[in-house]
């Protein structure tokens, strides 16, 4: 039976979500006279402009024994670029009110630009100085990369760190995804300034770059701001493919001793990928499971029954090479084998047994509506415009959404269950003091 207040959450989600998604529905694909590329969500109401930007392969290409170099450069690249050192660049970007940000995930580095109209054009040149001449001096670096070793310092006792690059190492033995993205200790003093601008010179290819552009702009004005940041930019990118990997899934059970009061565990088995035809029925099983915050079945039986954790989850996380279902919990140490042992049970009963009607009504409801309402500013719609763009889901999925999730049934939910769903091949982690858990390597990959 769904709660009073679901209820009333899935009234609002089908009345907001609708109106929210017509209202961003209007994309208009723009190509610069240079031959840059962008998809454009006009809005002028208020005079500012939100750019996502994307390229593709992320620090599972960092060299080895340069882990982390992704992660480092998107720290140095608004630290002085052009005729601009650092000071300069960065007193520019406060006193036009323009905000210029990087990032770097397993398999892309992405940029953000946020500007006010009337400085737009200051604000596509700075960006396009920070993309095509950054400077690298020896200050930045060495302040940079100290902040970035400081943070994996101090994140090395940290329970959560731990048992995440604990999985990832046990998921994809040998693969680049297995790797910390924010690198180590020692490969992230190894990076060189050299190591810096190779990455400049190879990865940053016109043929490799994605753009969203939401705000205060025409597509012809769109046009001559694409030139001005990106036309300096190299055609091509020379940049390897990683390989597809199946993440391991053979039982296994690793124990990191803490001395902790409560134990933090994570599971994983291989998921589905995002250009899977089954991955909207993976999202709503895993709704079901793990992923709403207070109707999920791991909520129901560990948080809500027992009280054996403040938060348990689960989630579909899809790579370019890979895909995972995932989850964790953290709880008492004396109570990490009950946790365990019910997850277990209610993957197998969902993998058994399905779900009801009223479960995939919710789930779709929410899984609709939620992603309407996320699209609440410039910045998240242009985010959403460099997913469609990546996954090649075309101009008019906004529109079509709705209508494939509606069409799902419980048997195809049922049947990407039976197929993920595999209580005892999960490989989980364990970092605390559990009385009751015994590490178990598991079967050896087949």
């Amino acid at each position: 039976m769904l709660r009073p207040f679901a209820s009333a959450l899935v009234a609002l989600f089908i009345v907001v979500g609708a109106t929210t998604v017509q209202a961003a529905t209007k994309i208009v694909p723009v190509t610069s006279p240079g031959g840059i590329k962008a998809w454009l969500v006009e809005e002028h109401s208020i005079p500012m402009l939100a750019l996502e930007l994307n390229f593709r392969g992320g620090a599972s290409l960092d060299p080895d024994g340069k882990e982390g170099l992704s992660n480092l450069l998107s720290g140095l690249l608004d630290e002085g670029a052009g005729p601009l050192d650092s000071e300069a660049f960065q007193q520019r970007l406060q006193d036009l009110a323009i905000s210029i940000n990087f990032s770097a995930s397993r398999d892309s580095f992405s940029g953000s630009l946020r500007t006010l109209t009337i400085n737009r054009d200051a604000a596509f040149d700075l960006l396009g100085l920070a993309l095509t001449q950054p400077r690298f001096d020896a200050e930045p670096v060495a302040r940079i990369r100290d902040q970035v070793l400081n943070g994996i310092r101090s994140r090395s006792e940290d329970p959560n760190t731990i048992v995440g690059n604990t999985f990832f190492r046990l998921a994809f033995p040998g693969h680049p995804y297995g790797r910390p993205t924010n690198g180590t200790m020692e490969s992230v003093a190894a990076v060189t300034t050299d190591d810096l601008k190779r990455f400049i010179a190879t990865r940053f290819g016109r043929d490799n770059l994605v753009i969203g552009v939401v705000g205060d702009v025409t597509p012809e004005e769109l046009g001559k701001l694409l030139d001005r940041a990106f036309a300096k930019l190299p055609e091509k990118a020379q940049i390897a493919q990683v390989a597809e990997v199946v993440p391991q899934a053979a039982g296994r059970l690793e124990l990191v001793r803490k001395d902790i009061p409560q134990s933090v565990v994570m599971w994983g088995l291989p998921g589905i990928k995002r250009d899977d035809p089954d991955y909207f029925a993976a999202v709503l099983m895993n709704f079901v499971l793990g992923g709403s915050t207070f109707n999920s079945r791991l909520y129901s039986e560990i948080r809500e029954k027992r009280g054996l954790a403040y938060s348990v989850y689960s989630s579909v996380v899809p790579f370019e090479r890979s895909s995972l279902l995932m989850g964790g919990v953290g709880t008492a140490n004396e109570r990490v084998k009950e946790s365990l042992d019910l997850m277990r049970a209610e993957i197998r009963n969902i993998a058994d047994k399905g779900i009801t009607d009223e479960e995939l009504a919710l789930a779709k409801t929410y899984t609709i509506g939620a992603f309407a309402l996320s699209l609440d500013s410039n910045a998240r719609i242009a985010q959403t415009l460099l997913s469609l763009q990546i996954y090649n889901l075309g101009l008019d999925y906004l529109d079509k959404r709705a209508g494939i999730i509606n069409a799902i049934t419980k048997a195809d939910v049922q049947r990407i269950a039976q197929k993920l769903l595999r209580a005892d091949a999960m490989t989980v982690v364990v970092v605390g003091d559990p009385r009751d858990v015994v590490p178990a390597a598991g079967k050896p990959p087949g």
